[in-house]
């Protein structure tokens, strides 16, 4: 299996308990690239999770924070003391916001930091219908389009989008910055609760930078089994 394939597959620890998430950690260390801790972990088992995650593999703090600037700013050079390898925000904080944590990102890494930003696009669960309701009259990938190279332009360093929009980023934004996709099914996978889902091998051909998955390996019979099978449909389009 190439070492590569592993490092850009996310696996999404969404697990209502810290002994859940250590257990399912513990079981895909040196199987996975990176583990996602989201707002229902973090909420649960707070920093000291991350960092005992940490010590088995890189984490993306997956927070989404969107606020006033000011909060926002001061929020992330909070978590950035656990110096995370991916941290996000919502792009639709708008421009200042996005700036402001930028600034503080790339403080954090002069200092020796790792951490990269993320600014989240359209979230995977909504389609056109859903942003309608919203006011929103845009199509789903017009409207992350918009957002990634607005977030490009405010210093992010990349962002998360579905993998259906992931090509059309990568176009107009440059390879260097990142493209994050979550809704990824495996093949003959249900889609859940999300709208605009891809399969792995296609989430890497349209040119996702980190695939990530969760429940399809968190709630398998066999979570090794199911990074294996899906490595393997990650290699395909490689």
């Amino acid at each position: 299996m190439q070492s590569n394939v592993r490092e850009r597959l996310v696996v999404a620890l969404d697990l209502p308990s810290a002994s859940e998430a250590m257990t399912m950690a513990r079981k895909l260390e040196g199987q996975v690239g990176m583990l996602k801790v989201g707002l229902e972990l973090f909420c649960v088992a707070g920093p000291t999770m991350v960092k005992e995650l940490g010590s088995i593999a890189p984490i993306f703090l997956d927070l989404k924070f969107h606020d006033i600037p000011t909060t926002v700013k001061r929020t992330l050079e909070a978590v950035l003391m656990l110096d995370p390898r991916l941290v996000n925000i919502h792009a639709q904080g708008g421009p200042l916001m996005m700036e402001a944590a930028a600034e503080v990102v790339r403080a954090h890494r002069a200092a020796g930091g790792r951490t990269e930003l993320l600014a989240v696009t359209v979230l995977t669960s909504l389609d056109r219908e859903a942003l309608a309701r919203l006011g929103s009259p845009e199509d789903p990938g017009e409207l992350a389009l918009h957002l990634a190279k607005l977030a490009k332009e405010c210093g992010c360093d990349g962002v998360v989008c579905s993998a259906k929009e992931a090509n059309a980023v990568r176009q107009a934004c440059g390879e260097d910055f990142h493209r994050l996709t979550p809704g990824i099914r495996p093949r003959g996978e249900q889609s859940m609760d999300q709208a605009r889902v891809v399969d792995p091998a296609q989430a890497l051909r349209n040119g996702a930078t980190w695939l990530v998955v969760g429940r399809p390996i968190t709630l398998a019979a066999d979570p090794v089994a199911a990074v294996a099978a899906i490595l393997d449909e990650m290699e395909q389009a490689l």
